[in-house]
């Protein structure tokens, strides 16, 4: 269940309630998010937990937020890298080595007419991508998002928002064996 824009300033003004819905409807997809990239039950528990102390914390602006989706998604990513980069200096892990990100099914018109392997070829070129890019891949793609959104949300140009987009479509093509004419 999607929360409502009623629930929204329900808990801008502080209701329990309506947080409690809040949570219910973005903790599973938060946790396992967090969990493909840390690889790490308990930290992503963690993290996600955290996400929401931000959200309940930051609740007043909640209501000037166009896109929840993808404002919590970016918390809950800068949240990961923040751990994995306090781990880093720990076990010298790279942003590289962050785990498995997987992306839930697409689904379109077109998915009958692509085949099973077929899709876990896709998934298998987008788990190889970098974790930056695969999560604005992520947010432009499967979340739907405009560039400049993007680009306002990760503090980052447009042009960085087109190279990754372009990095991503050129590494699926060629895991893919697709050639496209220049």
């Amino acid at each position: 269940m999607k929360p409502e824009s009623n629930d929204i300033d329900r808990i801008v003004n502080g209701d329990e309630t309506a947080f409690c819905r809040f949570m219910e409807h973005y903790s599973s997809r938060l946790y396992h998010y967090v969990y493909a990239l840390i690889g790490q039950k308990e930290p992503a528990e963690e993290i996600v937990s955290d996400v929401f102390y931000e959200v309940w914390k930051n609740r007043k602006t909640l209501a000037d937020i166009e896109n929840m989706n993808a404002w919590i998604q970016t918390i809950t990513y800068r949240k990961a890298i923040s751990y994995l980069r306090k781990g880093t200096a720990k076990t010298d892990l790279l942003l590289d080595d962050i785990g498995d990100f997987i992306f839930d099914p697409i689904q379109s018109p077109d998915e009958e007419m692509i085949s099973k392997e077929e899709m876990e070829k896709i998934n298998d070129a987008i788990q190889q991508l970098p974790p930056k890019c695969k999560h604005v891949f992520f947010l432009a793609k499967i979340e739907g998002l405009p560039y400049k959104d993007i680009a306002a949300l990760l503090d980052i140009s447009v042009k960085t928002i087109n190279n990754h987009i372009a990095f991503a479509l050129e590494e699926i093509a060629k895991k893919l064996n697709i050639h496209f004419r220049k």
